[in-house]
């Protein structure tokens, strides 16, 4: 195969991973404000659900339906006995408390897991390679190339179509003015951290055959994922897509055409976006 169309496809399924603890990230902030630095770990519990459920059952479809569900419900945990009381506090005691959050998450999964990596191979129906132009390209990538946008459709169809949706668009831009509507703002809350929470696992049951799981895992894409945020715009539904898209494929072809900075390189391009244009690509005027 064209080292090109391998590179592009290689960007956009490790972009569309990204998109989907990003757009997770994204709506938390959006609505509550909160900086979740414990997110990424919440997409590592879902990995780790998913590797168990293979274990249990050999059923890689009933880890991806059930580990989101059983992260939320954790989720709403978090969210209730730690997060609620510090709502009205300064950020950075918000990144301090969920940091605190993701290392206890982290070493959470080294007492039940181990610290070992483990391999979840993709199900059958999703296993092997595919012909692509004069090569051949791995089944279950061309998957997450797909599934990536159609998660993207359906989530923007909730948030514009359904009265749910619209309801934390409208907690987001003003929660008093919801309130005094009537919508009950901590209930809404709990429920907007649990459902970024299931996003997040979801996005970790799809990397599970991506990539090796492993207790680090969290603690590497939540670096990229708020990159990722800062590019498209905080608070940014779409930004996230396009932020996630050029991270994707920028990682991609650094890999193979400048191996020397490709760690370097999303921390450049965060940089420039923020000197050049601080509210991010599709971000609000701030």
């Amino acid at each position: 195969m064209d080292s090109v169309v391998a590179n592009i496809l290689n960007g956009l399924s490790w972009g569309m991973l990204l998109f989907l603890i990003s757009v997770g990230l994204t709506v938390v902030f959006g609505v509550m404000g909160i900086l979740n630095f414990a997110h990424g770990s919440l997409f590592m519990l879902g990995s780790y659900f998913a590797l168990q459920f293979v274990r249990w059952v050999g059923s890689f479809w009933i880890g991806l339906l059930l580990g989101p569900v059983i992260v939320a419900f954790l989720a709403i945990l978090i969210e209730r006995f730690l997060i609620r009381p510090i709502y009205s506090r300064d950020t950075s005691l918000q990144l301090l408390l969920t940091f605190g959050v993701m290392l206890i998450l982290d070493d959470g999964v080294r007492l039940i897991w181990g610290s070992a990596y483990h391999v979840v191979n993709p199900p059958q129906i999703l296993s092997g390679t595919i012909a692509i132009f004069s090569g051949t390209y791995p089944v279950y990538r061309v998957f997450l190339v797909i599934a990536g946008p159609l998660v993207g459709v359906a989530l923007w169809a909730f948030f514009t179509m359904t009265r749910w949706g619209k309801t934390l668009r409208a907690a987001a831009m003003d929660r008093r003015m919801a309130e005094i509507i009537g919508v009950r703002a901590p209930l809404l809350f709990t429920l907007v951290f649990a459902f970024g929470a299931w996003i997040a696992a979801l996005g970790g049951v799809l990397a599970a055959p991506h990539q090796s799981v492993g207790p680090a895992m969290g603690e590497h894409i939540i670096i990229e994922s708020f990159i990722v945020v800062v590019i498209g715009g905080m608070g940014s539904f779409p930004g996230a897509f396009v932020g996630a898209l050029i991270l994707g494929l920028m990682n991609a072809f650094g890999a193979t055409m400048l191996p020397d900075l490709q760690m370097a390189m999303p921390y450049i391009l965060l940089a420039i976006i923020l000197l050049a244009r601080p509210r991010g690509i599709l971000g609000e005027e701030l």
